[in-house]
């Protein structure tokens, strides 16, 4: 007898015999050889999410307040008012944490990927041409920096397109690649569909890229990670101070760059945000992992669209000429 929780949602559960969407599988025990450009025994990605003008706000039009990944502990959306503090934690983000994470990169002459949120490239046109100068790459991070989990198919369907428009007029060139974060069961449907993308990366579900099928053919997903994550400075759970950040990236990087001995190398994301990461303290352990790193041969530091690129060229979808 299975007993439903509070609230459970009128869906028959299914049972262990019964045809299942989700992929329990993946690679299984024989992942593929990335093949990574040079040798590499690891690919080390890195991320800054450009949200900071794109949170949920009454000035743009939202119910209420910000209230996620900040330094507030316990943060609360203020329904119908705007929330200072918060708005300030976001302003860093884009006055100071941007900016010493630009440098910190450009004087490392690493490359990055942008998630741009939509709204926020539109407000930040400085903080886009210097993305543009250091010839990072800009990926669409949705139109606002909102949760989608319950806003309605169409409208986040309509959301898609705009910033697809949008990121386009701002940076002068369509996203190739797309990752929401906050998103709904009919995010990666909405990609399938759209079709415009190279790769999507609303996924957590491998430490390679692999393939989906869609409505006009095979699509590349780039899994994401929030473990090792600057938004765990932002969790109960999470870092409380630099050196277990540089820590955990350390440890990770250290394990996949033993695992590429054997020809199955992987890829470390490394996902940064410009008010969490862009703080000193935490820039200083950052720039650790990347000392780190360097000391070590055989690394690939890559966009993710050049991840996305070899992919494409080097494992091509079943059924499609490389």
């Amino acid at each position: 007898m299975t007993v439903e929780p509070p609230g459970a949602p009128d869906v028959p559960a299914l049972s262990p015999s019964d045809p299942y969407p989700r992929d329990m599988t993946g690679y299984g025990r024989t992942p593929p050889d990335p093949r990574w450009p040079g040798g590499a025994r690891v690919c080390v990605q890195f991320v800054i999410n450009y949200e900071e003008g794109g949170e949920s706000s009454i000035l743009h039009g939202d119910p209420a307040s910000e209230a996620f990944l900040s330094e507030i502990p316990g943060a609360a959306p203020w329904p119908g008012q705007r929330h200072w503090n918060m708005e300030s934690i976001y302003e860093y983000g884009a006055r100071a944490g941007f900016w010493r994470l630009w440098r910190l990169f450009t004087a490392n002459r690493l490359p990055v990927t942008v998630y741009g949120v939509a709204t926020a490239l539109a407000r930040g046109r400085e903080q886009v041409a210097a993305m543009q100068e250091a010839g990072w790459e800009i990926a669409s991070h949705g139109l606002k920096w909102i949760d989608y989990k319950s806003v309605p198919r169409a409208v986040e369907q309509a959301h898609m397109r705009e910033a697809f428009d949008l990121h386009a007029s701002v940076t002068g060139a369509p996203p190739e690649g797309f990752y929401l974060g906050r998103c709904s069961m009919h995010t990666l449907d909405l990609v399938l569909e759209d079709g415009r993308f190279v790769y999507s990366s609303d996924s957590y579900a491998d430490d390679l890229p692999y393939w989906v099928r869609g409505p006009h053919g095979p699509h590349l997903v780039i899994p994401y990670a929030l473990d090792s994550n600057d938004m765990r400075f932002a969790t109960t759970s999470g870092f409380a101070e630099g050196e277990q950040f540089f820590t955990y990236l350390r440890d990770s990087f250290d394990v996949l760059y033993a695992e590429g001995r054997d020809g199955t190398a992987r890829m470390l994301n490394v996902g940064l945000h410009c008010r969490l990461a862009g703080r000193p303290g935490r820039a200083a352990s950052l720039q650790r992992f990347i000392d780190h790193v360097a000391r070590h041969e055989g690394v690939w530091i890559a966009r993710r669209i050049d991840v996305a690129r070899h992919w494409h060229a080097t494992h091509p979808a079943a059924g499609t000429a490389a």
